[in-house]
C-alpha cells in the first residue's frame, strides 16, 4: 500500500511539499461512485482541499457503518502516503486512534528504516514478524493476526482497488474487489480516495511519508506502472470503468449459486417469493411455484379458470404425465409442436402429482383455459 512522493531516495526516504500546488491541482470534484468503491476517481478542475477529502471519508465510514463515533481504531501503517494519511484523517475526525507497525524484515536496512519512522511519527507499536511466507497473501495474513482484539483499519484506496480487480481477473478471472470490511472486522476507510489524493492530502497537511523501493519490483507495481497506463491509453477514464465491474456485478443467491454448481442434472431449489428456479441438465430457467386454482389464475398470456375443488397451476416438470395416462407431457408438447424454449413456462393444472390439463393443448371438464396476450 505504500506510494511513492515528490522526492525519494534509494533507502525509501520521502520528502515532502508543503501547500504544493502540483499535488492540489491533482484534485478535482468526484464523479458519483458507490457500493464499496465509494468516490470515483476526480475529473480535472475544481481543486478539492484536504478538508473535502477529510468530508469525504467522513460519510464513507458513516454509509458502510465502519467506525462508531469517537471509538478507538488501530490502524496498520507502512509509512506510506496512504496508511499516513489515514492515520491522521481518523485523528481528524475524533477517532480515538493508535498505530501499528508490522516488520517483516524483507528489505534490511530500509525495513528498520520504516519500522523507526512509524514509531517516531505515528506512535506506532512495532511487531517484529520475521518473514517465513512464500507468497504476498501469506505476509498479509501474518500482518492480520496480530491485535485482533480490536478495531483495525487498513489504507486501502481506490487505486488498490483497481489494481487487485486487474490481477484477479488476469489471475484467476474473478471480478471480486476488495472488501470495505473483511470478515474479521478490519476495515478500509479511505476507499473513496485515490491514490493520488491520499498524497495531495499529506502534502497539503506538510505531512510526510516513506516510500517502498521494492513496489516496481512486484505484480502490483507491474500493474500500477505498465498496465493501467496502457488502458488509460486505450480510453482515458480506464480506472473508473475498471471500478464499475464491482458497482454492477450482482451476487448470485445462495439456492441459485448451489443449484448451478450441484452435478445432478435435474433439480429446483425455491428461491422464495413463490419463485423456483429449474435446472434440466445445461438448461436453467425460473418457474412460479403452483397456485391454487380459486376462480381463474393469471399465467403468463394464459387465464386460467376453474370451480373444480383441489387444482393447481404450475409449471411444467420432466417426468409429468398426464392423468390416467401412460403418456408423458414432454411427448405431448413434441406432438403439438411447441418450441423447446417455451414448454418451460407453459402451464400446467394438476391435482396432486397427476396433470389434469395442459392449456391449449390438452382439456379437461370443467377447466377453461384463454390466451389473452403475449
Amino acid at each position: 500500500m505504500q506510494s511513492g512522493c515528490a522526492a525519494s531516495s534509494n533507502t525509501g526516504a520521502c520528502s515532502f511539499e508543503t501547500g504544493s500546488e502540483a499535488g492540489r491541482n491533482l484534485l478535482g470534484p468526484p464523479l458519483g461512485c458507490d457500493g464499496g468503491c465509494g468516490t470515483a476517481r476526480p475529473a480535472a478542475g475544481r481543486p478539492v482541499s484536504a478538508d473535502e477529502l477529510v468530508g469525504r471519508v467522513e460519510a464513507h465510514v458513516r454509509r458502510h457503518q465502519l467506525i462508531e463515533p469517537g471509538d478507538d481504531v488501530v490502524c496498520l501503517v507502512s509509512g506510506g502516503a496512504d496508511s499516513t494519511c489515514l492515520y491522521h484523517v481518523l485523528a481528524e475526525l475524533g477517532y480515538r486512534v493508535s498505530a501499528l507497525h508490522v516488520d517483516h524484515g524483507l528489505r534490511g536496512a530500509e525495513s528498520d528504516e520504516d519500522a523507526t519512522w512509524c514509531e517516531a511519527r505515528l506512535g506506532a507499536e512495532v511487531v517484529q514478524a520475521a518473514a517465513r511466507c512464500s507468497t504476498e497473501a501469506e505476509l498479509r495474513d501474518v500482518r492480520y493476526s496480530f491485535r485482533t482484539d480490536a478495531l483495525r483499519a487498513t489504507g486501502h484506496t481506490l487505486s488498490d482497488q483497481v489494481e487487485t480487480i486487474l490481477f484477479r481477473l488476469a489471475a484467476s478471472g474473478s471480478t471480486k474487489g476488495i472488501k470495505v470490511r473483511r470478515e474479521d472486522g478490519v476495515v478500509r476507510p479511505l476507499l473513496c480516495l485515490w491514490r493520488e489524493e491520499a498524497e495531495a492530502y499529506c502534502r497539503e497537511r506538510g505531512l510526510a511519508w516513506r516510500t517502498d523501493s521494492s513496489n516496481p519490483g512486484t505484480v502490483r507495481g507491474l500493474i500500477r506502472n505498465e498496465v493501467l497506463p496502457l488502458l488509460e491509453r486505450i480510453h482515458p477514464a480506464a480506472r473508473e470503468n475498471v471500478l464499475r465491474v464491482i458497482e454492477e456485478r450482482r451476487t448470485l443467491p445462495p439456492a441459485l449459486a448451489e443449484l448451478l454448481d450441484t452435478p445432478a442434472a435435474s433439480r429446483r431449489v425455491d428461491l422464495g417469493g413463490g419463485v423456483q428456479a429449474v435446472r434440466e441438465h445445461d438448461r436453467l430457467w425460473l418457474e412460479q411455484g403452483p397456485i391454487d386454482l380459486l376462480g381463474a389464475v393469471e399465467w403468463g398470456p394464459w387465464r386460467i379458470e376453474s370451480g373444480l375443488q383441489g387444482l393447481k397451476v404450475r409449471g411444467w416438470r420432466p417426468g409429468d404425465r398426464l392423468a390416467g395416462r401412460k403418456k408423458k407431457v414432454q411427448d405431448v408438447f413434441v406432438d403439438a409442436k411447441i418450441p423447446r424454449s417455451d414448454r418451460e413456462g407453459w402451464p400446467l393444472v394438476v391435482r396432486g402429482s397427476e396433470v389434469v390439463a395442459v392449456p391449449g393443448i390438452i382439456e379437461a371438464k370443467g377447466v377453461t383455459a384463454t390466451r389473452v396476450g403475449d
